[in-house]
């Protein structure tokens, strides 16, 4: 496959293969932000495409509506160069949802699910979400002290994945099923053999869970689609269906991350993780410049230019596609000025984008930041020494290149 170029010259040094292994995710976003705010690049699997790496730039691609979700305007998608088994296949062409599409057909199929998410309605889940995460607390502060305990297993990852689940509509016993799969959807590492596979088994496990609703409906959102779709909203089913499968990936994977990282953040910046525990900081503080600095979502799949695009002094050409790297744009110093490298809690808070932003902006971001500022304090309040078990520099990364992910996070609670 060819990525074609126009605008500014370009050689082949300029093209950055990113690590499926994202052995280390904060020298790759500082070498995509030197390449300039639209750096070519290519994904796991040899496929070709763009990455827009500073911030405003992307907030500008981000709104503009010659830069689309629909694959078929995809040059090499339409020559047949991108193989079915390709690992991350599913996050360029997971179904039609609110994500694969735009303008008028992306407002109705984002309107139901926006109107559930509301900072209004999502405040209402506090109660519930620090009951869940007190049953947590309580189950960690029941082991014997001072053992090692991975917190990613044990409180980052159940905590999110329930409260989803709830929302949803979701029976917890499918979530050893659901984790399996889903670790396999967003790996590099998943062999080509297995992918169609592992497309259908997830298509058929969350079509049985909205099968299911159809029969016995209840309180959650899966069920005021299926209610919407009847009353005329024009909801189809796999519409449902791949809204059900969005909803859960993106409203469990990015709270882990966010949680995950803000407690690795403070254990290797102890001076500011003191000042937030005697109160001098807020976790709201802690919270955004998590967001920021290492932000959950690395990089987005994945967009297409419908015509040329100016960007900074190239142009994304036709037809190509663009990820949105949000690891690199979160440090740009253009936007966060000469420490935007640093983590500090008491930065002036400065707008970041790592929900997004423009028209396919998040709908979960408040209920992301709802559990993080009700888990955080938890967490530290019962376990103020808390500790990290390993180095730093043992800490391992998954080989996923949408989500800034750990494979777990070994702790001493104290």
């Amino acid at each position: 496959m060819t990525c074609p170029h126009a605008g500014t010259a370009a050689t082949a040094t300029d093209v950055i293969t990113l690590d499926p292994f994202v052995a280390d995710l904060d020298e790759e976003s500082a070498r995509l932000r030197e390449a300039g705010p639209l750096a070519r690049v290519v994904l796991p699997g040899g496929v070709p495409c763009w990455a827009v790496t500073h911030h405003a730039e992307a907030r500008k691609l981000l709104t503009d509506s010659r830069l689309v979700k629909d694959i078929g305007v995809w040059g090499a998608w339409q020559r047949g160069e991108i193989p079915l088994d390709w690992p991350l296949i599913g996050l360029a062409n997971p179904g039609r949802s609110m994500l694969t599409v735009d303008g008028d057909e992306h407002r109705r199929l984002r309107t139901l699910v926006a109107q559930a998410l509301t900072a209004r309605r999502v405040e209402r889940l506090r109660d519930g979400i620090r009951a869940l995460t007190d049953g947590m607390l309580d189950r960690l502060a029941a082991l014997p002290a001072g053992e090692r305990v991975d917190l990613k297993a044990e409180f980052a990852y159940p905590l999110p994945m329930n409260v989803v689940s709830e929302l949803m509509g979701v029976d917890p016993a499918d979530h050893p099923r659901m984790k399996a799969l889903f670790d396999m959807f967003f790996s590099t590492q998943t062999p080509p053999e297995e992918v169609p596979q592992m497309m259908a088994d997830l298509g058929a496990l969350f079509a049985g869970i909205v099968a299911g609703k159809k029969e016995r409906p209840g309180d959650d959102l899966t069920s005021a689609l299926i209610e919407a779709s009847e009353n005329g909203d024009r909801l189809s089913t796999e519409e449902i269906t791949n809204t059900l499968q969005l909803m859960v990936a993106a409203g469990h994977e990015t709270t882990i991350s966010l949680i995950v990282n803000a407690v690795v953040a403070l254990e290797t910046h102890p001076e500011q993780r003191a000042l937030v525990l005697a109160g001098e900081v807020s976790w709201e503080n802690v919270i955004e410049e998590t967001l920021r600095w290492s932000t959950p979502t690395s990089h987005v799949l994945i967009r297409f230019a419908r015509e040329d695009i100016e960007v900074g002094d190239r142009v994304l050409p036709q037809g190509e596609a663009l990820i949105v790297s949000f690891g690199a744009i979160g440090r740009d110093e253009a936007q966060h000025g000469p420490t935007a490298g640093e983590f500090d809690v008491t930065r002036t808070p400065n707008r970041h984008i790592s929900f997004g932003h423009g028209p396919h902006v998040c709908p979960g971001a408040a209920l992301s930041r709802l559990e993080a500022s009700v888990a955080l304090p938890a967490l530290y309040a019962r376990f103020p020494g808390l500790r990290l078990a390993v180095a730093p520099e043992e800490l391992r990364n998954k080989p996923v290149v949408t989500q800034n992910d750990l494979f777990d996070l070994p702790v001493v609670l104290a």
